[in-house]
């Protein structure tokens, strides 16, 4: 579980950790108190979306328009958000809403924010996640009466559940980019071989893993890896520590 977190935060494109076990295990509380571990982050000073000064992906657009007309921007450092996404949550709450009369009235977009603008660039957590089935991608899209708002929502998406409450559909599953079994008792610049990653897909093939994504994920897990322990290349041993967690579920 650990290590799935830790490599997540090292490439968050290798697309989240879906974490499964008994109740009382600190599944919880190790996602929660990973937040004080990770360096605080530079945004935008006073942007909603903690947009990123220097990557257009995680930027908002009003920021990123700023930015390409040469205006300065003022920039701070902030802790990593984490965001809850609670069960029972409308989609406005998610989503985020269109203030329909402040733009008739005004002639301005007013956008209420939802859970997914606070986290971008930070985590979404969905604890019980078997009694959820939601997911997001990079980007939030808000339309209401012909009004349409897009912003950034690129975030670590980590969910939790005890095997008790339910089996997780696939589709479901899918959405999650390795998987993490937890029982009572307890950028980078890398390169791996072509030989590897034949080896990689050949596992995947073995285990009838439909499409290609199997592929692409412990490929990025196993540099995420490789970097934690400070080399500069994949050996073997790395596939083989990840490829269990990124081919499971």
């Amino acid at each position: 579980m650990k290590l799935c977190l830790l490599l997540n935060v090292i490439d968050p494109k290798i697309g989240g950790v879906m974490i499964m076990g008994d109740r009382g295990i600190g599944k919880s509380t190790t996602v929660r108190l990973l937040v004080d571990l990770l360096p605080e982050i530079e945004v935008v000073a006073g942007d909603a979306f903690n947009s990123d000064p220097d990557d257009l992906e995680v930027q908002g657009m009003e920021v990123r328009e700023k930015l390409m007309s040469g205006e300065e921007l003022p920039v701070i450092s902030i802790n990593i958000n984490m965001v809850d996404l609670p069960l029972g949550a409308t989609e406005d709450r998610v989503c985020g809403t269109i203030d329909i009369e402040k733009a008739l009235t005004e002639g301005v977009k007013a956008f209420e924010l939802g859970l997914l603008a606070k986290a971008n660039r930070g985590i979404l957590y969905i604890d019980e996640v078997n009694l959820l089935d939601s997911a997001a991608s990079g980007w939030n899209t808000v339309e209401r009466e012909r009004i349409s708002i897009s912003h950034p929502a690129r975030f670590i998406l980590i969910g939790s559940g005890n095997p008790e409450e339910g089996e997780l559909r696939p589709q479901f599953l899918d959405c999650f980019g390795m998987h993490a079994q937890v029982g009572t008792v307890i950028g980078y610049k890398l390169s791996i071989d072509h030989e590897l990653r034949v080896k990689i897909s050949k596992v995947r093939a073995e285990l009838n893993v439909e499409g290609l994504r199997g592929d692409i994920v412990t490929n990025r897990a196993a540099k995420a890896l490789a970097s934690l322990k400070g080399k500069d290349k994949v050996t073997a041993e790395d596939i083989a520590t990840v490829i269990p967690n990124c081919l499971r579920h």
